[in-house]
């Protein structure tokens, strides 16, 4: 029964873990704060081909 608890409180966790994620919006304001600025730096910098 003990390890069954353990399960039980560790898929709780990941699952409250997830959700909180999920409703402040985490994964966005990382790849906002962290991803596209490297994103931006590398695609300001390509050379283009078509001028528009």
């Amino acid at each position: 029964m003990k390890i069954l608890a353990k399960i039980m409180g560790m898929g709780s966790l990941t699952l409250a873990a997830l959700f909180a994620v999920y409703y402040f919006n985490l994964d966005m304001r990382l790849m906002r704060s962290v991803i596209v600025p490297f994103l931006d730096k590398h695609y300001d910098s390509v050379k283009r081909e078509h001028l528009i």
